[in-house]
């Protein structure tokens, strides 16, 4: 055991506090479009015992009714899905909003914790209600009735995502892995090919994971460039909403839309409110190895 894993142990156990590393700040040009896959969170202070997780009653304790969650990997075209989507009249899809790093402590020392656990409310009770209302504030201000959200890293957080809101809706994105891998590469030069294909696997097998348990919408950037009509009705019955042509040209939708490091893709192909053409496919050579397999189980291969 290292030094500083044995000097947070005993200030765990006494004071209820780590000492954590701070972040080195993230280089501006490449913050928005690379989700990294998340570390584990840290553990929380261990005072009293942990309540059991209480079942969600949506008349009490959510605000939002039916919320859809595009789970995909980095560079996959979700942003373009998203702004799509957001030009419906009855879907509001903000920016990527990284719900799930938003996190509840009780402040050491303070009764708080006995109260709140006296309410059957616990750490993750209570991030499940600032969750919901984070998400119901952005919607009313909209003045739409659902909420599209889509931040890579909820591929990771599938389950919470599912026992927080248990009617939501969820739509799987899937791109050619190895199309991914190459654009996320390209994106973060100093990341290598094989890292890059490494870490992309994550994010697609998290999403299998995650459909076989929950189901789902299921559709591919190649056909949403190619037939994005098609694609976007056959949406639309999913999520039980009427087809709308003006969410082929989202460009109404860019008006007011945060784009940039950390919120989602910001290339000229979005910018242009318009879907535009994909690139051609990775050849069979091109495929890293370790993304053989996803290829073959999505279709690609």
């Amino acid at each position: 055991m290292s030094i500083l894993r044995k000097l947070n142990s005993k200030l765990a156990e006494t004071t209820g506090y780590q000492v954590r590393r701070v972040p080195a700040p993230k280089n501006a040009a490449t913050a928005g479009t690379l989700d990294a896959v998340p570390k584990p969170r840290a553990p929380r202070p261990a005072r009293l015992p942990a309540v059991p997780r209480h079942a969600v009653d949506p008349e009490v304790d959510r605000l939002l009714d039916r919320p859809v969650f595009v789970l995909a990997p980095v560079r996959s075209g979700s942003t373009l899905l998203r702004m799509m989507l957001g030009a419906h009249s009855q879907l509001h899809a903000s920016h990527e909003l990284h719900l799930t790093g938003l996190e509840v402590y009780f402040k050491s020392g303070s009764p708080t914790e006995r109260s709140f656990e006296a309410l059957g409310l616990g750490y993750e009770d209570l991030e499940g209600l600032l969750w919901d209302r984070a998400l119901h504030r952005e919607l009313v201000k909209s003045g739409k009735p659902f909420i599209v959200e889509k931040t890579p890293g909820n591929t990771f957080q599938w389950q919470r995502i599912a026992e927080t809101w248990p009617d939501a809706r969820f739509v799987f994105l899937r791109r050619h892995p190895a199309a991914v891998s190459r654009s996320w590469h390209e994106a973060v030069p100093d990341r290598t090919r094989e890292e890059a294909a490494s870490r992309v696997l994550q994010y697609m097998e998290a999403m299998e994971e995650a459909h076989a348990k929950l189901g789902g919408h299921i559709l591919t950037y190649e056909n949403l460039t190619a037939d994005p009509a098609t694609e976007l009705r056959t949406l639309c019955d999913f999520l039980d909403l009427d087809w709308q042509p003006g969410m082929l040209d989202y460009g109404t939708s860019l008006e007011g839309a945060v784009l940039g490091g950390g919120f989602g893709d910001w290339n000229d192909k979005i910018r242009s409110g318009r879907v535009q053409p994909d690139r051609p496919a990775p050849t069979v050579e091109e495929i890293p190895e370790v993304l053989r397999g996803m290829c073959r189980a999505w279709g690609y291969l």
